[in-house]
């Protein structure tokens, strides 16, 4: 399937901080987390906490697609979505290299 320039210009990528990380009672591969996108924080599920403990994924730089319809996971209201590679289910978190201002938009 391929999709139109129109349809990817929908979508608002943006770089942004993980600020707060927390482990979920009674969860083994999800956390909760807090990305800061410059003028705003959002709540947030981060996956692979089989992988990763929370203090690896604090300050951590990630690209996030912000403008995903909020979404329900174990109970915990998302509001973005960070982007990964995907490795055998490990996450690879995209980020930058430069220090890049948090919210500044990918295209």
């Amino acid at each position: 399937m391929t999709v139109t320039y129109d349809d990817f210009a929908k979508l608002d990528i943006r770089v942004a901080k993980i600020v707060e990380v927390e482990k979920i009672p009674g969860k083994t591969k999800i956390v909760k987390g807090v990305i800061d996108l410059g003028e705003e924080k959002r709540q947030v599920i981060i996956g692979g906490a089989e992988y990763y403990q929370p203090e690896e994924l604090l300050n951590k730089k990630v690209i996030v697609l912000a403008n995903l319809e909020p979404r329900k996971i174990g109970g915990i209201e998302s509001n973005a979505m960070l982007l990964a590679a995907d490795l055998n289910d490990k996450p690879f978190w995209l980020t930058v290299n430069e220090d890049v201002p948090l919210g500044t938009k990918i295209k």
